[in-house]
């Protein structure tokens, strides 16, 4: 199958699949008499699995280590536990900074709401935190 019919079989756009051919998550595909790209079903299968690890929010180097735990039939599962419980951790900091900013956001852009004042908070405490403008 050529890259669109393997785009719509897997769900990854063409683009993406460039893109995982470039960082070497997939093989480079075998090409057509006339240079086309060419995909197999186990392609297909491969970039299912680096959508799911990708909607998952795995970084490239993490999909890497996923896939070959995939290929690997002799993995051990608490290696593959490791990998997605450290990802689940550093997620959950990521969605405290999320939750911190958000709060602090909320914060200035209620200050703005109720404050008389011509200037802005929300500007000002950007300004304060920016330092001097340098000319």
């Amino acid at each position: 199958m050529n890259i669109g019919e393997a785009s719509a079989a897997s769900g990854v756009s063409a683009k993406m699949i460039r893109y995982y051919e470039r960082v070497t998550l997939i093989a480079p595909a075998g090409r057509s008499a006339a240079g086309y790209r060419r995909y197999g079903e186990m392609d297909v299968q491969t970039l299912r699995f680096l959508k799911r690890a990708r909607n998952l929010g795995f970084s490239v180097q993490q999909m890497r280590d996923l896939l070959a735990l995939w290929r690997d039939e002799s993995r051990s599962k608490p290696e593959v536990q490791k990998l997605a419980l450290s990802h689940a951790a550093a997620l959950e900091v990521k969605a405290r900074e999320i939750a911190e900013i958000s709060a602090a956001l909320r914060s200035l852009a209620h200050a703005c709401e109720t404050s008389d004042r011509p200037g802005c908070p929300i500007i000002e405490e950007l300004a304060d935190q920016a330092g001097p403008i340098a000319a």
